[in-house]
């Protein structure tokens, strides 16, 4: 073997060694690419998530002014009611329960719920408003509803309205 051939032989394993480190490179690259790849995509599935629900939320709450703005109208309705069933026209009452009905039915249909409370019922201050405390008529009563002042409204799983109760102590 001659000098010529022993230095080919050593450029040939150093064009080797080259080669098989410029593909070692490379191939770390193309790990390092398919990482970032794979973290920007998981990145931009949990933004579409996150938007997603973002924007159910904000159509399931949407309505929430409108709905709190038409509470009073409710609460109007049900004391013409009271006061027009204490009077001999039944037509106006009639007319008054037809309204008030389709407004409630439409309200629903909008998501909005009564919460449903009964006097006796047991206070529960994370869903009750207590307005005041009476002494109770009887024991079994004490700690519970006496009376309801406000009704109370839920939009969905959320009460936009917590009914105002009169509680016994």
């Amino acid at each position: 073997m001659s000098k010529k051939d022993n230095i080919n032989d050593i450029t040939s394993e150093q064009a080797d060694e080259q080669l098989i480190s410029q593909e070692e490179q490379l191939q770390e690259e193309l790990k390092l690419e398919k990482d970032k790849f794979l973290r920007l995509f998981a990145e931009f599935e949990n933004y579409k998530r996150r938007t997603s629900k973002e924007r159910i939320e904000l159509f399931k709450t949407a309505s929430q002014d409108v709905m709190v703005a038409l509470l009073p109208v409710l609460d109007d309705f049900d004391r013409a009611y009271i006061e027009i069933s204490k009077s001999e026209e039944k037509e106006l009452l009639k007319g008054v329960e037809l309204i008030s009905s389709k407004l409630k039915n439409v309200l629903k249909g909008q998501g909005l719920e009564e919460v449903a409370l009964a006097q006796g019922d047991i206070f529960d201050a994370d869903k009750h408003e207590a307005i005041t405390q009476i002494p109770a008529p009887t024991d079994d009563l004490k700690g519970k509803i006496i009376d309801v002042i406000e009704k109370g409204y839920k939009l969905g799983d959320k009460i936009i309205r917590f009914p105002k109760v009169v509680i016994g102590q």
